[in-house]
């Protein structure tokens, strides 16, 4: 099989996910709703509480990035519910018969599911401009963000296509789905400093790749620092790659 085949693979499984998002639409703008409540209601009281340190930069413009990543991440990392919903529907079972590689598949799918960040992200930045947001004016940094946003969401959604190989129900992937969600959000810089953080804290949020995402799309479209910007995309490179590799070799067991 040709690069150009697994390349062709991939965008069939994104071109399935546009699709889905055309017909449902509204799905698209009710998952937009929690995240413009943390900025509307959350982040405009809290931004009246002056002992976080943000070094400078508005309490509400520091969490947007984080807010961004928080609602993007939630969708992929309950990815995976759509995969277990299709293999015992019989639906994934037509989708493998298809001439295509396990490994184009999964990255088709984990892909795919940057397709919505993207379609999120962009409802949710017109909101955050109205109350408040300065966002650096620059569209090369605007459009590296989404990017990021992109690709590390497509990683999250191979970590909950890996999870969704392991559990053989609905229910039990939920279960896993609220056991990681939290950590990752809270023990993050998303709301605020990890310095903040209790030093066992600090060590687990070295191995959380939302920081590092979190980190770049702050850099670029906040604070305009991009000091950290190689590491943070290095670290996401690795976590998607052995998401990847992972989901892959694990995604025969969701059908066994």
């Amino acid at each position: 099989m040709t690069m150009m085949d697994s390349l062709r693979e991939m965008f069939a499984m994104i071109e399935l996910e546009l699709r889905r998002l055309k017909h449902d639409r509204a799905e698209i703008f009710t998952r937009a709703i929690q995240p413009i409540l943390w900025l509307a209601v959350y982040g405009t009281v809290m931004s009246h509480v002056k002992a976080i340190p943000t070094d400078g930069i508005p309490y509400l413009d520091y969490i947007t990035p984080g807010v961004l990543l928080q609602s993007t991440i939630f969708v992929s990392v309950f990815y995976g519910l759509t995969i277990v919903w299709e293999r015992e529907t019989g639906i994934l079972k037509k989708l493998l018969v298809a001439p295509a590689s396990r490994y184009a598949t999964v990255i088709g799918r984990s892909i795919a599911s940057g397709v919505r960040a993207i379609f999120q992200v962009l409802i949710i930045i017109p909101v955050a401009v109205l109350i408040g947001v300065n966002f650096v004016p620059n569209p090369l940094y605007f459009f590296t963000a989404i990017l990021i946003i992109f690709f590390v969401s497509g990683g999250f959604a191979a970590l909950s296509i890996f999870v969704a190989s392991l559990m053989k129900t609905r229910e039990r992937f939920m279960g896993i789905g609220q056991a990681l969600i939290m950590p990752l959000f809270f023990v993050s810089n998303a709301l605020y400093p990890i310095k903040l953080m209790p030093t066992v804290l600090q060590y687990f949020a070295i191995f959380n790749p939302l920081i590092y995402a979190v980190d770049a799309a702050r850099g670029l479209m906040i604070s305009g620092d991009l000091t950290n910007l190689p590491y943070d995309i290095a670290a996401i490179a690795i976590f998607d790659t052995i998401m990847f590799a992972a989901a892959s070799i694990s995604f025969r067991k969701i059908i066994e």
